[in-house]
Parts: structure tokens; sequence; C-alpha cells
């Protein structure tokens, strides 16, 4: 009876042990579905993504986490941290939605044909921004995607293309403008994962973060005033200029008290 017992319970464990494995590896895919969603353009499809979209994707892959989380009965602390992650999608969509419009912006002032300002959003911009994303991976996982790259911005010089025509200097300068766009995408993200990976690694040990007033604070001592060694802000670097003076701005909006005409007297003793 004790070897039939204890076959049982090897038995029940083994699926027990099973049933956890696969669900670890759910999680995991969610992580990495998460990684592959953020990004402007499909990795493997080389099409740019709206924040609508790329909002759904994320939200989708939160919702599965949340669900097994809840399913196994996991701490509140976890649930708070998936809930933590899951309030900074509509700030990632927004801020996708306000770059692009940037972006479109500064293809309209390049004032293209139709047919060309088609190829700079579809093809030309997407394509060095896979280019940036194949420098974050290795060699073997970034061949991928500096081939679809080249796929996309071929077709626009050769015989017949979009872009054959144009004289060699705007072929420069509309590369040159879709590198810098390419890199406005890129930043958008990375400057929100950099704001709060310095949180993470020098303040999280202060009191009062859960103010909202001193978070605004830090995020706009990181984004204005900590510089790169190259002596770049997070601002400078987003926006590809340097920002007005904030101190100087903020002294002009506010009124500063006169003098007082005579000194103050003493109190009579």
């Amino acid at each position: 009876m004790s070897l039939e017992q204890a076959a049982q319970t090897l038995e029940a464990a083994s699926r027990e042990h099973e049933r956890l494995a696969q669900q670890r590896e759910q999680i995991a895919q969610s992580i990495r579905g998460i990684g592959h969603a953020y990004h402007f353009v499909d990795p493997e499809r080389g099409v740019r993504r709206n924040g609508q979209l790329i909002a759904a994707d994320i939200q989708g892959h939160i919702e599965q986490v949340r669900a097994i989380a809840q399913h196994e009965g996991l701490s509140q602390s976890c649930l708070e941290r998936i809930e933590k992650a899951e309030r900074v999608v509509p700030k990632m969509q927004a801020t996708i939605e306000f770059v692009s419009g940037y972006v479109s912006q500064q293809v309209a002032q390049l004032d293209l044909t139709q047919p060309a300002s088609f190829a700079m959003h579809a093809k030309l911009i997407p394509s060095y921004y896979l280019d940036r994303v194949a420098q974050t991976r290795t060699v073997r996982d970034g061949t991928p995607l500096r081939e679809l790259a080249a796929r996309l911005r071929a077709p626009l010089f050769e015989p017949g293309g979009i872009l054959r025509e144009l004289n060699p200097e705007a072929h420069d300068q509309l590369h040159d403008e879709a590198k810098r766009l390419a890199a406005v995408f890129q930043r958008s993200s990375s400057n929100v994962e950099g704001r709060n990976g310095y949180l993470s690694l020098r303040n999280h040990q202060l009191r009062g973060l859960d103010l909202p007033r001193k978070r605004e604070c830090f995020t706009t001592m990181h984004n204005f005033f900590l510089t790169r060694p190259d002596r770049t802000t997070a601002a400078e670097r987003f926006f590809g200029q340097k920002p007005r003076s904030m101190f100087a701005t903020i002294l002009g909006a506010v009124n500063v008290p006169p003098a007082p005409l005579s000194p103050p007297r003493r109190a009579q003793g």
C-alpha cells in the first residue's frame, strides 16, 4: 500500500510540475511579447504600427499575466507590480501619438510629392528604425533586421523607384532626415525607460516617491538637467536641439517683489 501511495504522490507531483512549467513558459512568452509589441515598427514584417495597436497588444499580454497570477493566488505585492506596469500603457500610447504627429510635421516640411512622402513614412523611416534596433542585438539576431531594412530601402532607389529621380543631394537629405526621425521614435520610448531606470538605481530608497509632485520633479531633473558624457540631456536628444533655459523661463514668469524702500526697523527693547 505504501508503494502504491508513493507512486500516486509521485504522479501527482509530476503533473503539478508540468502544469507549473507550462504556466512559467506562458508568462515568459507574454514578457517577450511585450518586448516585441512596443516597437514602432514590426521587427518581423517591417510595417509601421500605431499607438492604439501597440497599446492593445501590450494590454493583452498584461491581462494574460494577471490571469495566471490571480489563478495561482500570488501575493498582493505581485498583483500591484502588474498594475504598476499596466499604468504605463496609456502614457506610452499618448507618447507614440505625439511623436507620430511631430514626425508627420517634419516630413511635411520637406515639400515632397505624395508618393515620396508615403515612401518616407512607410519604407525609409521604418528601415532605419530597424537598423537602430539591430544595433542593440547580437550579430546573429541583428542580421535579419538589417536584411529586412535593406529590402525596404532597395526598391525606392532602383530604376523606376519612387525616389530614383531625385538628385544626389536630395537623396542624402532624405537619408539623413529618415535616420534622425527613426532616432526620435526610438528615443521616445528609451527616454521613459532611462528615467525609470535612474529612479530604480538611485532614488527608490528615498521616501515620498508616492507623491505626484515629487515624481514630476524627478522626471524634470532627469530630462532637463542630468547629462551624459557628451554633455547632452534627455530632452536635447529627444527634440534634437537644446531647450530654453528652464530657470530663465520660470524667472520671467514670476513677479519678483520689489526691494523695500527703507531698511526694516529694529524692534524696540
